[in-house]
């Protein structure tokens, strides 16, 4: 019969290995859920890029109407100047052109795309997308959308993965129980 020590050595690896996968397993989800957030805005942003490097007229290239980032899940479409103002666009925070950091601009401009999780204000964050563009006066061409319901899934699967570890060692306990010795169990001999 194993010793306490044994058992108490072999049921802290399997807890530390249930560990291990479970945060692996919710790393890989959340991520998938989050690069995916970009989706649409990849394919907006290369597209009205594009359009205005054809020199198709900006108010043809962003889309009618305002979306207010605030409230809504809808993707919207920025186009900003060299120096980061914004020229056009169907998004507004509280009435205003949304605009990000500085920072995400100088970065666009050396490499061409940011990819970027953009909180304009606490409980509004964004999935974005920033292209340069050769098109003037048009620079810079920004696609984004609210996360919300993306960090909703995310919290779910860490619920799950958390729920999953709890059973886990639930489960690594029971058998860890079972191969104690009876307090009471008297060695049998063969007489």
């Amino acid at each position: 019969m194993p010793s306490l020590l044994e058992i108490s050595r072999r049921s802290i690896a399997l807890a530390a290995v249930s560990t291990i996968i479970c945060l692996l397993v919710y790393v890989a989800v959340q991520q998938s859920l989050r690069t995916g957030a970009n989706d649409p805005q990849i394919q907006m942003a290369e597209d009205a890029g594009r359009a205005l490097e054809r020199g198709d007229a900006i108010d043809k290239v962003v889309p009618a109407g305002t979306v207010e980032i605030e409230r809504s899940l809808a993707p919207f479409l920025m186009i900003y100047d060299a120096d980061g103002h914004a020229i056009a666009g169907s998004g507004a925070l509280h009435g205003r052109p949304a605009a990000p950091p500085p920072g995400v601009f100088a970065y666009v401009r050396q490499n061409g795309e940011e990819r970027v999780t953009w909180q304009p204000e606490p409980g509004v964050r964004l999935a974005a997308v920033v292209r340069s563009t050769p098109a003037k006066p048009a620079v810079f061409v920004l696609a984004a959308r609210s996360l919300r319901e993306v960090e909703k899934r995310e919290a779910y699967t860490q619920n799950v993965a958390a729920g999953a570890l709890v059973a886990t060692f639930c489960v690594i306990l029971l058998f860890a129980a079972a191969d104690l010795p009876a307090k009471n169990q008297r060695p049998t001999t063969n007489d």
